[in-house]
């Protein structure tokens, strides 16, 4: 499904994921990486992250395994499990896109967020564990651990936003032991739950805005 309304660039498909580049320019701007949900593109993620960060630069990358009318990161077998194999080809190839795509448009990474929603949040906590380095500043919308085996990754210096939802029936039980691996790998955890499901909206900006910012304020749920 492709964003309607929204501030969309042409996509590009120089790099081994097609992406939409908007509002670069400046290389000490701050960035966003979007990586969209399940079943959907990478438009989808555009209008939501404008609010979050109204100035930043966003890459919005499309994943590359086609479900329905859209796209995913990584093959799953059930709703909770997936293709190990799947996530560490894909996982390798985004590694390598990241750093292309920053070097191209003259992008920062140590000034960029990876801000990931379910499937995309799943790559972007992969991303983390299995390629260390790349990632310095996650926000993760509905998340869960996929991977089997988590190698000894250092993560001190990064820092994550979990946002989880309290009537997230598929994905919210799994939350917490996301929040405690990636704590145990040294990455600043900010956990938070917000009364929705799955979907995402206008609560979920909020925080991230906030944390995008510095700021701090209350936990919700």
């Amino acid at each position: 499904m492709i964003g309607a309304s929204v501030e969309n660039g042409p996509l590009m498909l120089d790099l081994a994921f097609p992406y939409r580049l908007l509002g670069a320019g400046d290389s000490g701007r701050e960035c966003l990486f979007l990586l969209h949900g399940s079943g959907v593109d990478e438009t989808s993620m555009v209008a939501l992250a404008r609010r979050m960060a109204p100035d930043a630069a966003l890459v919005a990358v499309r994943g590359r395994i086609p479900q329905e009318d859209g796209f995913r990161w990584f093959e799953r077998i059930s709703p909770t499990r997936f293709d190990q194999e799947s996530i560490r080809v894909e996982t390798a190839t985004f590694a390598a896109f990241a750093r292309e795509a920053a070097a191209r448009h003259g992008l920062d990474l140590d000034h960029a967020t990876f801000l990931g929603y379910s499937n995309g949040a799943n790559l972007v906590s992969s991303l983390m564990l299995l390629h260390p380095g790349i990632v310095r500043s996650a926000a993760l919308l509905r998340p869960m651990p996929v991977l089997d085996q988590v190698p000894a990754t250092d993560l001190m210096g990064t820092r994550t936003l979990i946002i989880a939802g309290a009537a997230d029936e598929t994905y919210g039980p799994f939350a917490p032991a996301l929040v405690t691996l990636l704590s145990r790998h040294g990455t600043e955890i900010d956990a938070r739950i917000v009364p929705s499901g799955h979907e995402i909206g206008n609560p979920d900006a909020a925080i991230v805005e906030r944390w995008l910012a510095g700021i701090g304020g209350d936990r919700v749920g």
